[in-house]
């Protein structure tokens, strides 16, 4: 089975997706944006600059991340999982922009106001290309099983409604 969790950075997507994995004994599938930045040795927002006048970086990231999902049973954590592989089970982690900055703020080591604002342009560069690229809209939740607020909610109580989620489609 391949799950798929999305949501935009802040959200809690990695971190509802290692605790799946761990409980469901699948492997963990998250390359992101910043790994690949780290390896170049550019910050992350100079490594989006030239996605987004390279369209073959996020092609190759895509190709990467679907070959990494067909060996199944596995958790993908991506902004584009749930459109880029054949998941079974397809959630999304909605958080409030002011708190997915203090998120940020508190991993990053910046203010809140210095989170928000990296936040606003990095969703906004991303929304522009996954359009541009894949006529991808990545508001639209239509694809999802199951939105769950990543704000409201704990990780453990994040997992257990998830875990419901998958229970229900397969009845593990």
């Amino acid at each position: 089975m391949i799950i798929a969790i999305s949501g935009l950075t802040g959200s809690g997507k990695n971190t509802l997706g290692e605790l799946l994995a761990k409980k469901l004994g699948y492997r963990l599938v998250c390359p992101t944006f910043k790994d690949l930045a780290a390896k170049e040795g550019v910050s992350l927002m100079e490594f989006q600059e030239r996605a987004a006048k390279d369209p073959d970086i996020d092609r190759k990231f895509d190709a990467v991340l679907r070959e990494q999902a067909a060996a199944g049973d596995c958790v993908v954590t991506t902004w584009l999982g749930p459109w880029m592989v054949d998941a079974d089970v397809r959630i999304k982690v909605k958080v409030a922009d002011r708190i997915r900055a203090e998120r940020i703020a508190k991993r990053d080591g910046m203010t809140t106001a210095e989170a928000l604002a990296h936040l606003k342009k990095r969703d906004e560069q991303n929304r522009a290309r996954y359009k541009k690229l894949y006529n991808i809209d990545i508001d639209d939740e239509k694809i999802f099983d199951a939105v769950l607020d990543g704000g409201k909610n704990k990780p453990e109580q994040l997992l257990a409604m998830a875990m419901r989620v998958i229970e229900g489609f397969y009845h593990m």
